[in-house]
């Protein structure tokens, strides 16, 4: 069973960091498109980052640039978002999702792109 697991979420003030993961179990992600997204009470989910298939390129929202990194460890099947600077605003269910194999490179950042999508995990932002 093809399986997305988030984990890191929580509690943090502004400025303040966390480093979320992305566990993929039953499949590999070697070759797979992923992306981060949220979605806040009363919104629509939204796109964080995505990284390729297969040379680690990436896209950020422009409200994230320069704040959030998404990385990838294929040894561990992970994925992770680490967020630095953290607003209020930036509070929302989070969730990670892939798509793929895919052998050529693909950069997906956008929900109807993808197909496998965890659970989520809250991320809240407050002093």
């Amino acid at each position: 069973q093809l399986q997305l697991v988030e984990s890191g979420g929580g509690l943090v003030q502004p400025g303040g960091s966390l480093r979320l993961s992305c566990a993929a179990s039953g499949f590999t992600l070697d070759y797979y498109a992923i992306g981060w997204f949220r979605q806040a009470p009363g919104k629509e989910r939204e796109g964080v980052s995505c990284i390729s298939s297969t040379d680690g390129s990436t896209d950020y929202a422009d409200s994230v640039k320069g704040r959030f990194t998404i990385s990838r460890d294929n040894a561990k099947n992970t994925v992770y978002l680490q967020m630095n600077s953290l607003k209020p605003e930036d509070t929302a269910v989070y969730y990670c999702a892939a798509v793929g194999p895919y052998s050529d490179y693909v950069l997906f950042c956008f929900p109807e792109d993808y197909n496998y999508w965890g659970q989520g995990t809250q991320v809240t932002v407050s002093s």
